[in-house]
């Protein structure tokens, strides 16, 4: 199942809707190299630049909220922490399968849940808070 941004996902704040693009980008990268079966370092290097890419959006994505003085920082920042956590588990889970690619291919539904949620039912709302401003 591939993975796309879409309109519809536009929080309405350019920094952070380019973000998301890459990070759809580079999430759906991770899960075709799952399916196309592609060696154990190079996906273990897709996790790594994922988990990397999540941290510094989510950094960024913090610090222009609390520029704003965004109302829900708290619970967003919540939300953040539980999602690093998930990829976390996701790469110890992918290795110590050995590298089972079933365990990528699992995580795909996870992921695109989890994104496109945290999206329209978060981060839409920072645009419509800055909307107010």
């Amino acid at each position: 199942m591939a993975i796309a941004w879409t309109p519809d996902l536009s929080v309405g704040v350019e920094n952070i809707d380019e973000q998301h693009k890459i990070w759809f980008e580079k999430a759906n990268e991770l899960f075709e190299a799952g399916k196309q079966q592609r060696a154990k370092e190079y996906i273990n290097t897709m996790i790594d630049f994922l988990d990397e890419y999540t941290k510094k959006h989510f950094s960024d994505e913090e610090s222009y909220m609390e520029e704003i003085g965004y109302p829900e920082l708290d619970a967003q920042k919540k939300a953040h922490a539980s999602f690093i956590n998930d990829l976390a588990k996701l790469k110890k889970d992918y290795n110590d399968g050995g590298g089972n690619l079933l365990v990528i291919l699992n995580a795909n539904k996870m992921v695109i849940n989890w994104l496109t949620n945290h999206i329209r039912h978060m981060d839409k709302k920072i645009g419509d808070y800055v909307k107010t401003l």
